[in-house]
């Protein structure tokens, strides 16, 4: 059981390009089941809970628990459940406990029926011996394995000594499903993770290389501008510097170099997939007027075009593209990004099509935000 993030929509989608649509079902908006031997929630950008379906009754599995304390927490995302319900379900097992002579800490559901992924982390529910979370979602009751670490998500988006708001700040937890979504085929395919290089045209200061060593992959960045590359390379010796596996032989590789995207020649003989954010353009306080967000759109789209028909030329058939392009707020209240659509199967690729969402539900944005990320997914024909 996997509980959904911010957009359940992109965390569907990242689901089905690493697990096969097949393989994940949605059971709420905020609910996936996946059927799975192997998930490391650590690289799930767009899952915030983890849980394993209980084959026995909660009764058996909490008197199993090994001796010491437990810790124990109650998050119910049934349709018709409630702070009270909740609460009620937690003295309920708190009793059982107590009854086999255990010593139990009940975590308060303070917002509502479902405990916050901060209380979760914060209390190492599902990540420590004896502090369980159980998750229930109608008559499927799960046990978590785990949460979110938004305290080392924060560290790594706020503590690197590169930043540079104009270019804008990448979440690291979009990175990760940019990466996700270009890498899935791939590790479809059960090839070996060593052989996977993740390109970066336009790296900026290198979330994204940042997120893809991490996840174990070799990172490929390249950037117009050579002080973004030095950026990146500075974020990067500040990664490694800081994580012991970055620093063994067998590590992932980085490879830096400046480049125009639009006309650069990659050394592509092993990137597989390519992951990225593309120029955004200038910081907005408001929503463009009409002509002005045409004027975003065309040059927007030369981009794009210019782009993907150079990289086109290069990469190899089956290669996945990721790339999250910009959408501006209208006054309606919606998004309109950049209609490239037509362009696509002239320049050699076919848009990626997903069970649980469509094309124009793949954004990213926070309320009010004035311009998105929307993501344009691709093969190469």
């Amino acid at each position: 059981m996997l509980i959904l993030g911010r957009e359940p929509k992109l965390s569907l989608v990242e689901l089905e390009a690493l697990f096969g649509s097949e393989n994940v079902k949605k059971v709420a908006p905020e609910i996936a089941f996946v059927e799975t031997d192997s998930l490391n929630l650590e690289h799930l950008g767009g899952s915030i809970k983890a849980g394993k379906i209980l084959e026995e009754s909660v009764t058996d599995y909490l008197a199993k628990l090994p001796e010491g304390k437990i810790t124990l927490g109650i998050s119910d995302y049934s349709a018709k459940a409630n702070k009270k319900s909740s609460w009620t379900l937690a003295l309920k097992y708190k009793n059982l406990l107590k009854r086999h002579g255990r010593n139990v800490r009940l975590i308060p559901n303070n917002d509502g029926p479902v405990l916050s992924s901060a209380a979760s982390h914060h209390n190492q529910l599902g990540e420590k011996l004896n502090h369980i979370e159980i998750l229930k979602f109608n008559n499927h009751l799960a046990v978590s394995i785990g949460t979110q670490n938004i305290t080392a998500y924060a560290k790594r988006d706020r503590e690197r000594p590169a930043r540079d708001a104009f270019v804008g700040m990448l979440p690291p937890k979009l990175a990760q499903i940019l990466i996700n979504i270009a890498v899935g085929e791939f590790k479809k395919e059960n090839q070996d993770q060593k052989d996977l290089v993740v390109l970066d045209p336009f790296c900026g200061t290198g979330v994204v290389l940042q997120e893809a060593t991490l996840m174990g992959y070799s990172a490929y960045g390249t950037d117009l501008s050579e002080k973004m590359i030095s950026y990146s390379k500075k974020n990067m010796d500040w990664l490694t510097n800081r994580t012991p596996e970055l620093q063994e032989k067998d590590a992932p590789k980085l490879y830096l170099e400046p480049g125009d995207a639009t006309d650069h020649s990659w050394n592509l003989a092993k990137v597989n997939c390519i992951a990225s954010e593309i120029y955004l353009g200038h910081p907005l306080s408001q929503a463009p007027s009409g002509i002005k967000l045409k004027e975003y759109q065309q040059s927007t789209k030369a981009l794009l075009t210019s782009f993907l028909k150079n990289i086109g030329a290069q990469i190899t058939s089956g290669a996945t593209l990721c790339l999250a392009t910009p959408a501006w707020l209208r006054p309606n209240g919606h998004y309109e990004g950049v209609n490239i659509l037509d362009e696509i199967e002239k320049l050699g690729y076919n848009t990626l099509q997903y069970k649980h969402a469509a094309s124009q539900d793949l954004l990213y944005y926070r309320d009010g935000q004035i311009v998105a990320r929307k993501l344009l997914i691709l093969r190469k024909q």
